[in-house]
Formats: C-alpha cells, structure tokens, sequence
C-alpha cells in the first residue's frame, strides 16, 4: 500500500533509491511478479542485476519474494540486460527481471520486467501489473533457486555473429565504469583490432560521466581520444549495456537515425524484407533514405519495449530508436545490444577502406535539436502533452498521436511527448533550414512553458 504507483512507468519499473525502490518494495514486487506469472501458466523465472550499488541489495530481496510465492528463480547475478536476455532465449523461459535504471542517474534503480513471451512489459501491461500489485493478493509457495552463468554462451553468440574483412581497425570503446565493464574487453578482444578501453572498470558512481551514449556531451573523453589516437571509431554504451553511442574518425558524434542509415544500406540487398522501422524521434533523413533505397519505413513509438516488440511481430530484419536501441534479427536474435550494434559498424569498416564519415555521403540533411527534456511532474505532464494536442487540432496540423504529439509541416516537424523514464516533457525538432527549425522550436517550446505551470 506504501508504493508510489509512479514507479510503474510505460515500459519499466524505476525510481530513486532508497526513497521509491528498496528492498521492501522489491520484495513486495517480487510476490506480486511470482503471483502474476502463475496466474498465466508460469512457475519458473530467470533474473540478473546490473552494478549499480543498490542493485543486490534489491536483486535479493526480489528473488526471495518470488520464490515464496512458488516460482523457480535462475539467478544470473551480475550481467548486462542484453547479456541477460540471452538467457532466456537460452533457458526458453520468457518470464524474467532484470534489476536495472539503465542510463538513468546513479540514485536511480528499477526493474525491466516479462511475463510472458510477449516481451518487456509495456503501456497497460505495466498499468494492469501495478494494479495488481497494490491490491497485494500473493500466492504462497517454495520456489527452488539455481544460478546459471551465461557468459562464456554470450561470447559464443557475439563471435559466431560477426566476420570481420582484412582491415585491421583501431577501435576506442568508453564503457562509461557500466555494466559492460563486466564482458566488453573479453568479446572485443577476440577479433583482429587495435583496441583502447576509457572507463572499463565498475564504477557505480559513474565518476567521469553520465552513462548515456546518445548524449553528445557525454561523449566528449570518447571524442578526444579517438582524435589522439588516430582511430577509426569510438563506441560508447549505457548503464546496462543495451544501447551505444557512435563517434566517426574525425571526432564526430553520428547519432542512431544515422548508424541506422549506414546500416540499411549494408543489409537492404541481403534481406528478403525491405521494411525498417523507426521511432517518432528519428530524422527525415531516415525515412528519405530507405524510401530512396527501395524500402518500406515504419514510423513507430519511442521505447524499446514497443520498438523490439514491433520489429519481431512484424518479422523486420532491422528496427531501432534514436536513443541508442537497436534491433538485428537478420543474422542476431533479435534483442538490444550495444556491444553487438558496435562490432556491426566495425564489422563494415572492416571490409571497405573508406572512412566511417564518408558512409553517410548523399544522406538528406536537415537542421535539427537534439532531443530536448523539460521538466515536468509524473501528474502533470501527460496535461501539457493533451493540451499541445489539442492546440494543433484547432490549427489544422497534420499530427502523429502514436506517442505524444508529432506534427508534420511542408519544411519540417514538431515532436512533444511524456518521458516514461522520468519526470520530463521531451521534444525534437527539424526543418530544411536554421531559421525555420527556430521558428519551429519557438512555437512549441512556448506551449511547453505556457502549459508547464
């Protein structure tokens, strides 16, 4: 009765340690997972935790709720999430946890959770889970416990998926002191490069900077020594490891909507299925792009519980989102993984000896923000959102309402939406030229204030 039902985001579970998420409420979450996934034919689960601080102390407490309720746990302690869905492919158990905040701050922790094989739970699967939760009605029971390590079968995976050509490239990889920090040397290390490692050892206190590669700023040490080194790329990773962050040989960051250019342009001759999929926050440029290459675009909504789950029930060979999520089910099973996403790039460097610039020659370009946040209350901010959306119906837009409100113009776009991993208004926007993307972005970024009261 004591949770903050605010935790239960649209596609995880995450709040601030210990004041949202703590041992109690991991417990109790545990009880009301093992309970759950019974009551869909379920009895065994697999878990795993990412280094941050908290994450044992709340890894344990989750485990032993779930295990009174019944349910068999596979326990594989310290992993990247990747790492750890692999392991249910692996096990053939869809029902699992993974205790992590992923790149959001160090006193943040959360739960990325499945119950069945439908994937990460998402929008009113989480809203129904959190109901369900509060009304605390948990079965009893004696689950067993195993441990299970999946990483000499994750190396496996990473070296069997990737053929590297003659080139011998020089690589720089800033593990950010994540997660990744427990396997990235290990699998980089098997492949014929020249390899330089910034931040490889655990740090939960993310010393040198935030652990999100698809923030430029956080990129910076990254930029540097790509630059001194003469490299050929930088690759840069989240938290937990399922996301990565590029930087070109001439210290450039290229965010995902373009990775994803490079990679479509690698893979649209070698696959049947020429549709790719894209989230609402992702450039034009993208879309031009595989339209100009013969190809379908699919323009869905941003997180990666639903962006994963679209790519695989629509049987896409590649999809992904601009903050770093990435999807290949070409020759990969499909799930996020910045460590594989990373080896794609080198792995196409690696047979060609252009630069990593030059592979984005000819791509449209457009002015375009960053991804912008603005602080908003959990109450408040789907309000701003509604009232943004009702503001361009009375003006005639032409909008998008799959997740937030994205408006097309002739010359460019709007984006605003509601974060689901904080207390945010995000927005993006574009145009064919500096004066209109200002003119854009003035428009909307006075709504946002006007309505962010």
């Amino acid at each position: 009765m004591n949770i903050n039902k605010y935790i239960f985001r649209g596609y995880d579970i995450r709040g601030v340690y210990p004041s949202d998420i703590n041992s109690d409420v991991a417990y109790t979450i545990g009880k009301s997972f093992g309970t759950y996934i019974q009551n869909l034919g379920k009895y065994k689960c697999i878990v795993g935790r990412d280094n941050r601080y908290s994450s044992l102390e709340l890894e344990t407490s989750l485990i032993k709720g779930i295990l009174e309720t019944g349910v068999d746990v596979i326990d594989l302690g310290l992993v990247t999430t990747p790492m750890y869905y692999y392991a249910c492919i692996l096990k053939g158990i869809p029902s699992g946890v993974m205790v992590t905040a992923s790149h959001n701050p160090k006193d943040d922790n959360g739960f990325k959770i499945a119950f069945d094989e439908r994937g990460n739970a998402r929008g009113e699967m989480i809203e129904d889970f959190c109901n369900f939760t509060l009304a605390g009605n948990f079965k009893k029971g004696n689950g067993t416990l195993t441990k299970f390590d999946v990483r000499d079968d994750y190396i496996k995976l990473m070296t069997s998926s990737i053929s590297l050509g003659e080139r011998k490239l020089k690589v720089v990889l800033d593990l950010g002191n994540g997660t990744t920090s427990c396997i990235a040397k290990d699998i980089y290390y098997r492949f014929p490069i020249e390899l330089e490692v910034l931040y490889g050892n655990s740090d939960p206190n993310f010393p040198n900077h935030h652990p999100d590669p698809c923030v430029e700023e956080n990129l910076l040490a990254l930029k540097r020594k790509v630059l001194e080194l003469n490299a050929d790329i930088g690759i840069g990773f989240d938290g937990d490891g399922d996301r990565v962050g590029i930087v070109d040989e001439k210290g450039n960051y290229i965010p995902t909507d373009k990775y994803m250019i490079i990679i479509i342009r690698d893979i649209i001759n070698k696959v049947s299925n020429k549709t790719f999929l894209y989230d609402v926050k992702c450039s034009k440029a993208l879309d031009d792009e595989i339209k100009r290459l013969g190809g379908t675009a699919i323009c869905y909504r941003t997180g990666n519980s639903y962006t994963k789950a679209k790519v695989k029930e629509d049987n896409l060979p590649f999809g992904g989102e601009l903050s770093g999520h990435v999807y290949f089910r070409d020759r990969w099973p499909g799930f996020d993984s910045g460590l594989y996403a990373g080896l794609r790039l080198v792995e196409i460097l690696s047979k060609t000896n252009k630069p990593l610039s030059s592979l984005l020659e000819g791509v449209s370009h457009y002015e375009a923000t960053s991804e912008l946040k603005y602080p908003s209350s959990d109450n408040e901010k789907f309000n701003v959102v509604e009232k943004i959306k009702n503001y361009c119906i009375e003006r005639n837009y032409s909008i998008n309402t799959i997740d937030g409100v994205r408006v097309t113009f002739n010359d460019g776009w709007a984006l605003v939406r509601c974060s689901n991993t904080g207390p945010n208004i995000t927005a993006r926007f574009e145009a064919t030229n500096k004066e209109r993307l200002n003119e854009i972005k003035n428009e909307f970024e006075s709504l946002i204030h006007k309505y962010n009261q």
